[in-house]
């Protein structure tokens, strides 16, 4: 049990939370592991419950009747998935996929209102926590409707650079993965990233980069500068 509080302060969807409450949610919380590749769920479930990430990584994406995959996002450790639809009694409009082994805690759907409807704190902070998403998925349909790819991947490789909080970067999913993130294909993404190095922009050492000028990188996120 403490083990597993300690592991729900750390998500961002509980922060704040005094620990009863966050035994609270412990004692409803129940743990799952999913191997890679393995399917979560998949759009059309039922959103019967929400997952919260505790170690690993998952990609949310849909497909096509092409075949044709579209990442919409990539969640790791501390984040949620799945609330939306849950909240709204309906079914999942995305799937979800472990990229890695991955850990979960699986939260009810029925456990978690009940919980909720006596601590309103928590409902503040899932309102909070959906703005977030909210602003990110406005961000990257803007990204991928208005920019070209090299943009797309400047600000791609600023993101990681925040996030990680290093200028020596290691991708987070396979280039395939990352070209379908961005809205483009593995080779244009490749010749992309050949382009960056040619201008001395980034050093690819196989899935690490380091990016040599940040300001061109912000200028090329940005729209200023063309490559």
């Amino acid at each position: 049990m403490n083990e597993m509080m300690d592991a729900l302060k750390a998500v961002t969807l509980f922060n704040g939370l005094p620990p009863e409450q966050i035994k609270a949610l412990a004692g409803i919380a129940l743990p799952r592991v999913m191997e890679k590749k393995e399917e979560i769920f998949q759009a059309g479930d039922e959103a019967n419950g929400f997952y919260v990430v505790m170690e690993g990584r998952v990609k949310v994406y849909r497909s096509a009747i092409s075949g044709k995959e579209q990442i919409i996002h990539v969640w790791g450790p501390g984040d949620a998935l799945g609330e939306v639809p849950m909240f709204q009694g309906s079914t999942f409009p995305a799937s979800a996929q472990a990229l890695e082994r991955t850990r979960l805690l699986f939260f009810r759907r029925d456990a978690f209102r009940s919980l909720i409807l006596k601590e309103p704190d928590l409902g503040m902070n899932m309102i909070a926590l959906l703005a977030g998403r909210l602003r990110i998925l406005v961000s990257q349909v803007a990204a991928l409707s208005l920019k070209e790819v090299p943009q797309r991947l400047a600000a791609y490789l600023l993101l990681l650079a925040d996030t990680q909080e290093t200028d020596t970067l290691r991708l987070d999913m396979a280039k395939g993965q990352i070209a379908s993130y961005l809205g483009t294909i593995q080779e244009t993404l490749s010749r992309t990233l050949k382009k960056m190095a040619e201008q001395e922009i980034i050093q690819v050492h196989g899935r690490e980069i380091t990016l040599l000028n940040m300001d061109v990188l912000e200028s090329l996120a940005a729209g200023l500068e063309q490559l």
